[in-house]
């Protein structure tokens, strides 16, 4: 008896057509035909009675839809958790595009050496993207920085970063300390398509973040967005823990200060898996604060 015999036989006696079963099962009319009956060859019986236009099933047809209905699911359970095993000490992990290295790498040669069998998937996006992929499984976990998050989802909080004013050198910032928000007005404007920075004023309750910028260019690659700042093209703004290019200068921003939590996130009631409960106590253990990508090596 052959599974796929089992399933023309019960698209078939579902459908009571088969043609349309044939369909279903993406095969022929007389592929599905044969494998029915070599199914009842072997059942010594006939499972289908034709009268006219119309199929019925027989007496044996019903008995073996129902034994045959409970074999194919546990046939299939039985190979979504042979999956789920082989893809046991495998990690999905999401991470906002703006996501600091430093950061990242330390946190990645920790939990190497927590659990040094773990293989690692990584998936860059935006955090919408990855709150989209926790919530469909198709990630298991995510490194985001939304100001907020349904109740679904259950963010760790990991650290806090500062946002920044990035330009080229010579230009009049370089004499300030910090630059107040008040002093974007009028300035050309490079815009960072995976920028969180607009969101987190959402906390601040600021309604016009830019404060009268005028956006020249948008770009989503951050190094020609730096390049294009570095070359004096306009001003951006970044997390204060993103690696810069040579040539460009940084100050903090103030009145107000702007800031994003950057959480280690999860859903909401979904049993982890092993790897799951390694990465998330690997990050709650971390000093996130201090983090040096040289450390954490495993032997």
């Amino acid at each position: 008896m052959e599974m796929h015999q089992i399933r023309y036989f019960l698209t078939a006696a579902e459908t009571l057509n088969f043609t349309r079963a044939a369909e279903r099962c993406n095969v022929t009319v007389p592929s599905l035909t044969r494998g029915i009956r070599a199914l009842e060859d072997e059942l010594g019986g006939d499972l289908f009675r034709r009268e006219r236009h119309l199929t019925h099933l027989t007496d044996l047809g019903r008995l073996m839809q129902q034994h045959l209905s409970v074999a194919l699911e546990a046939t299939e359970m039985a190979q979504q958790e042979a999956m789920r095993q082989r893809n046991a000490d495998t990690l999905k992990m999401g991470v906002v595009a703006t996501m600091p290295s430093r950061q990242l790498v330390s946190y990645l040669r920790s939990l190497r050496a927590a659990g040094p069998d773990i293989r690692l998937d990584i998936w860059e996006a935006n955090c919408e993207e990855l709150s989209d992929a926790l919530l469909k499984g198709e990630i298991d976990i995510g490194i985001l920085t939304l100001p907020e998050y349904s109740d679904r989802l259950r963010p760790i909080p990991l650290f806090r970063e500062r946002y920044c004013v990035a330009f080229a050198k010579g230009h009049r910032y370089e004499e300030m300390d910090a630059v107040p928000m008040r002093e974007f007005e009028g300035e050309p404007y490079i815009k960072r398509i995976h920028c969180e920075f607009p969101s987190n004023f959402v906390r601040l309750k600021v309604a016009k973040p830019y404060q009268g910028v005028d956006t020249r260019y948008s770009g989503e690659r951050e190094d020609w967005v730096q390049a294009m700042v570095s070359s004096g093209l306009g001003m951006t703004v970044m997390p204060e823990f993103l690696p810069i290019l040579d040539g460009l200068e940084t100050r903090l921003i103030t009145e107000p200060e702007v800031s994003r939590q950057v959480s280690l996130v999860t859903v909401a009631g979904r049993q982890h898996t092993k790897p799951v409960s390694l990465a998330v106590q690997t990050a709650e253990r971390m000093n996130w604060e201090q983090a040096d990508a040289t450390a954490g090596a495993a032997g």
